[in-house]
């Protein structure tokens, strides 16, 4: 089949959990299919960073997409006045329809992949047999559950104004979909409830390659704690804001020389100014090799309470072999147990008391990090647990055999080319 794949981030190097989650299908279907990828780029960077797909895209092509605050305002004052939701009129790109028509005209499709929700608006009225639309997220249960985490005030009212014209927009627009494809079963049923009526839905989690994520032992020298995550996102902020404030306090009175790393790039003022000499807290930014900050861990820790979706950050961390605990929302889609694969807490005090114990029992974190590699091997590595992209597009025509990789795809709009490769980062 000929795909058309449309994303909202050029997925490489895949350093994040949505561009490993992109990556990882783009890759997949690549081995089987024709795919033509159009990307949003924000800069001459994410642009050059495109190069990097030449070997699994027949053709690339780049739209760029700028924001700033002052423009943020206008669309949530057209927001307000239209009744769709900011998050689709923010990208509602004139620029990207015109790229999209441009690429249409010129080849014959056989499918369109929309890979999160504002790209549905461009794909939706494409005369294409089959139309995927991607759901990282049920993206109106994010906003909900940061609108409960708000307090009284302005950005409370907008936040609930904006998830239920989420959960109305999202819910209309799936059903206008031939085939929705969800990481969880959670998020499987929140679009069931926005869509009022069932779905075309599959099931496909995130996915990562064991083969790349070595896995390695703790060492003595392993002995602080890690957050790895994107920290523009405001779930991430939240959460690691919490742990900082609430539970890190604790962990240090029982393991004082204990430091936590948070690692992610572009911390907001309110995540940098938590480093400091007496309290623990390293911020690094974003960090291109992951293995040093690792080497020196002995648990990463995912405090979030808001979002949905599945955290790659999660998978990673079993892969390498590090003890992880996590919040019961940083654990949903995954079919990890409390006290198997990881430990599980929600309140500061236990969330304390299972990092504590895993930093004092090393044979019981040792356990943990087996079990949650081979959970990882088993049901997470993306060769098999990406299967569900060929149900999805065998209704549209049977998938070819694999192919092999494109020699030299077109690059549209001025993107080159350059090599491949598996960057670590955030």
């Amino acid at each position: 089949m000929r795909i058309l794949l449309l994303s909202q981030v050029v997925p490489y190097p895949p350093d994040s959990g949505p561009k490993i989650k992109t990556y990882g299908v783009l890759r997949y279907l690549a081995r089987r299919h024709e795919v033509h990828l159009v990307s949003f780029v924000r800069s001459a960077g994410e642009e050059a960073n495109a190069q990097g797909l030449r070997d699994l895209c027949a053709s690339i092509t780049p739209v760029p997409l700028r924001r700033s605050r002052l423009a943020d305002v206008g669309y949530l004052a057209r927001s307000l006045a239209t009744w769709r939701p900011f998050l689709i009129e923010r990208d509602d790109s004139r620029a990207m329809r015109e790229a999209v028509a441009e690429v249409v005209g010129r080849h014959p499709f056989d499918a369109v992949h929309a890979d999160q929700l504002p790209l549905a608006q461009f794909a939706v009225d494409l005369p294409v047999p089959l139309r995927v639309l991607d759901e990282h997220n049920a993206v109106w249960t994010i906003v909900r559950r940061a609108a409960e985490r708000e307090g009284l005030g302005p950005r409370r009212a907008l936040a609930e104004l904006e998830w239920r014209k989420l959960r109305a927009y999202e819910g209309a627009i799936c059903r206008r979909f031939d085939r929705v494809a969800v990481v969880s079963e959670q998020d499987h049923a929140a679009l069931v409830e926005a869509a009022g009526a069932d779905l075309p839905v599959a099931v496909i989690p995130i996915a990562v390659d064991t083969r790349e994520l070595a896995f390695a032992p703790r060492s003595p020298e392993a002995r602080h704690v890690v957050s790895v995550a994107t920290m523009y996102y405001p779930p991430n902020v939240d959460g690691v804001r919490w742990f900082a404030t609430r539970v890190f306090p604790l962990v240090r009175r029982e393991a004082p020389q204990t430091r936590f790393y948070v690692v992610g790039s572009r911390p907001p003022g309110q995540i940098s100014r938590l480093a400091g000499p007496d309290g623990g807290v390293v911020v690094t930014g974003y960090v291109a090799d992951l293995e040093p900050v690792f080497r020196q861990s002995a648990v990463v820790v995912v405090p979030v309470h808001s979002g949905s979706g599945m955290r790659v950050k999660i998978l990673e961390a079993f892969a390498r072999g590090i003890p992880v605990v996590s919040t019961t929302v940083g654990v949903e889609g995954l079919a990890a147990r409390d006290g198997e694969h990881l430990l599980v807490a929600d309140e500061p005090g236990e969330f304390a008391r299972a990092v504590i114990r895993l930093l004092a029992e090393p044979a019981k974190a040792a356990r943990l990090a087996r079990a949650g590699r081979e959970l990882v091997e088993a049901r997470y590595d993306w060769r098999t647990a990406l299967s569900g992209l060929d149900r999805v597009y065998r209704p549209g025509g049977e998938a070819r055999p694999e192919l092999p990789a494109a020699a030299a795809p077109r690059v549209e709009g001025g993107a080159a080319s350059a090599g491949r490769g598996r960057a670590s980062g955030i």
